[in-house]
């Protein structure tokens, strides 16, 4: 019989599986289940999109691409960070089109990250950046956010965590799961850091559009240095609805998005065809569908915020993403246990705080990509858990 364990790479074999998944499989085997689980838009990709890789597959188009992506799409990326950010990028050699952003954050991590470098993860933030980091034989060292800053990485704590061996700072806001987002004046604060070191910045701003109270995210690339250290992470499964499309990009300095490609072409070779037709219709034509789901977003980000917090709870108020991160410590229960014992009593999936970092723990992730008659049946399924375990 063979030892399948002793020829595994130990590291892979002993990352733990997404705390996110787990509670989503389970409640896929249930009836009745009302799943605030999985960053997921309820939204459809817009047919005017959608139509798009409609026709591409009409006529014909399921070749490759080539590897770094369609030029046209390259150019569209490239122009919407000119249009919205202010940002000048190549589109010849500054992005690298992915499947998913998940991808580009594993190509960016790979190409800059050696065994032995530390990678800075602010926490709690999204499962994947640690098992990534950890798998190219690096040291993580979590910066802890707190409820008292509003989740946001102070200058302090970063500057506290730097060593000669800091190669990486994972930048990911807005954030998810906690929806805090950093303003202009914080990410200043956090270049004045960086400045004169060598450390580079992977931003994910995978939910860049989803911003609310009329706050605008700014891409800490725009900061002035900070292009030249910064990979951007973005995608379009968010603020466009195609999570099945499986379709993100990277843009960052030239000679790391080469290197990222080289990766990518060996490791995927290319982004879906149709994706990417579609992709180029969403930058051109999209803003107005992005605006329309944010309001129905901020709606419900209001309504579930208002709900919590009338169930006693203190509930964080995101001003991006579309999660809320309320504190169940007052309940006496762990994550784990609140989150298990309301999906066995009232079928409601909500995700544990600590599958996001240790420091999660005592609070849980919901997500509100789900229609208000979801948010409002789960509030009441809530309210009914607390009063039968006597915590109302």
């Amino acid at each position: 019989m063979i030892d399948y364990d002793s020829l595994m790479n130990v590291t892979a074999r002993d990352v733990p599986p997404s705390g996110i998944r787990k509670f989503f499989d389970i409640a896929a085997e249930m009836d009745e289940v009302i799943s605030l689980s999985v960053g997921e838009p309820d939204f459809q990709t817009p047919w005017h999109v959608r139509n798009v890789g409609i026709e591409s597959l009409q006529r014909g188009h399921t070749s490759y691409s080539p590897n770094r992506g369609f030029t046209a799409l390259c150019r569209e990326i490239c122009s919407y960070y000119k249009r919205k950010f202010d940002l000048d990028y190549d589109f010849r050699t500054d992005v690298v089109v992915t499947v998913g952003g998940s991808e580009a954050i594993d190509l960016a991590i790979r190409t800059l990250v050696n065994p032995g470098d530390e990678v800075l993860v602010p926490q709690p933030s999204f499962v994947c950046y640690v098992p990534i980091a950890e798998l190219t034989g690096a040291k993580v060292i979590p910066i802890v956010t707190t409820r008292e800053n509003e989740f946001r990485i102070t200058a302090d704590e970063l500057r506290k965590k730097i060593t000669d061996r800091t190669k990486l700072l994972i930048l990911p806001y807005p954030n998810n799961p906690t929806g805090a987002v950093m303003r202009r004046g914080h990410l200043e604060e956090i270049a004045q850091v960086l400045r004169g070191t060598n450390i580079m910045v992977l931003a994910d701003e995978i939910y860049s559009e989803l911003t609310y109270n009329g706050i605008p995210h700014v891409s800490f690339a725009s900061i002035d240095g900070m292009k030249e250290r910064t990979i951007v992470v973005n995608g379009f499964s968010k603020s466009y609805a195609m999570t099945g499309w499986r379709l993100g990009y990277a843009l960052g300095p030239a000679p790391i998005i080469a290197v990222m490609t080289k990766v990518h072409q060996y490791a995927i070779m290319c982004a879906p065809t149709t994706s990417q037709y579609a992709a180029i219709e969403a930058l051109r034509s999209g803003d107005g569908d992005i605006a329309g789901m944010r309001d129905e977003y901020d709606m419900r980000r209001r309504l579930i915020v208002s709900g919590f917090r009338k169930l006693g709870f203190d509930c964080f108020e995101p001003e991006g993403a579309f999660y809320i991160f309320p504190c169940i410590k007052n309940t006496g229960m762990s994550s784990d246990e609140f989150c298990e014992r309301l999906l066995e009593k009232k079928h409601v999936a909500v995700v544990p705080g600590n599958a996001f970092g240790e420091c999660g723990e005592g609070y849980i992730r919901v997500s509100y990509a789900y229609s208000t008659g979801h948010i409002k049946e789960a509030l009441r399924r809530i309210r009914l858990f607390l009063k039968e375990e006597n915590l109302m």
